[in-house]
């Protein structure tokens, strides 16, 4: 049998002459053969700067030209850099009503029903206003409560009396 040096670890190893005949025979082991297919890069990870291998379809698709060695390193660079403003389902705060809400001592009641269940309450603006997040203005209301109010001016204006 002939000694032929492997292509990619450039090991000597023996190959039979059969194999050499049909083109066979360039590569030592699976692992050689795996390793010469490799077409892409080893990047650093932007956060933690452990190394990966990287295809080329990946090195094309990064748009922000980071590299991550997971997805947890992935998820702590995405969440210092979207927040507020950068993120993309940002409206400008005026979501961020219901949370406000929820951090205060405010019981989680309907004010007109009295239910307490809170996969059904939702946050009323007193003055329909979305952009005036002020603690007076909002309210907790279920959603058929809510409904009633923005529907039925006169359910509303009892209900306005009731508040006052």
């Amino acid at each position: 049998m002939p000694a032929v040096t492997c292509k990619a670890c450039e090991t000597k190893f023996y190959a039979k002459p059969n194999w050499l005949k049909i083109g066979w025979g360039k590569y030592c082991s699976r692992n050689c053969v795996f390793e010469s297919q490799k077409k892409g890069k080893l990047m650093n990870c932007f956060i933690c700067k452990k190394e990966s291998y990287k295809s080329p379809k990946e090195l094309i698709r990064s748009k922000s030209g980071n590299f991550f060695c997971s997805k947890s390193c992935q998820a702590i660079w995405r969440n210092s850099v979207f927040i507020g403003s950068n993120h993309r389902n940002w409206k400008g705060g005026e979501k961020s009503y219901r949370e406000t809400l929820l951090r205060t001592k405010i019981d989680q009641i309907c004010r007109r029903c009295q239910i307490n269940d809170i996969r059904i309450l939702i946050v009323h603006h007193l003055d329909r206003n979305r952009q005036n997040n002020k603690l007076d203005n909002l309210i907790w209301l279920c959603h058929n409560c809510h409904y009633m109010i923005h529907h039925d001016k006169a359910e509303d204006k009892k209900f306005m009396e009731t508040l006052v």
